[in-house]
């Protein structure tokens, strides 16, 4: 039961990657990233590591794409863009 489990899993968590990697717009390749990061926290449950999810979660979900969206908006901020 768990084998196809955790393949299901692991075929999304490289489906997402795909979709980070090829997603061109910056703001939209965070929310990608940010639903990577789920993706790869359910892996981690699934396979039965759930500090290392509950850090995955934490960090890949809400901390690292609200740097990026931070770091976007600043640099056009200091460009002159909005």
């Amino acid at each position: 039961m768990t084998d196809p489990l955790i393949a299901v899993v692991l075929g999304l968590v490289v489906l997402m990657a795909m979709g980070v990697v090829l997603t061109r717009e910056p703001v939209r390749q965070a929310i990608v990233l940010a639903v990577y990061g789920l993706t790869l926290g359910v892996f981690f449950v699934v396979v039965q590591a759930p500090d290392v999810a509950m850090s995955q979660l934490a960090v890949g979900t809400v901390v690292l794409p609200l740097i990026v969206v931070l770091a976007i908006h600043a640099s056009r901020r200091h460009r002159g863009d909005r």
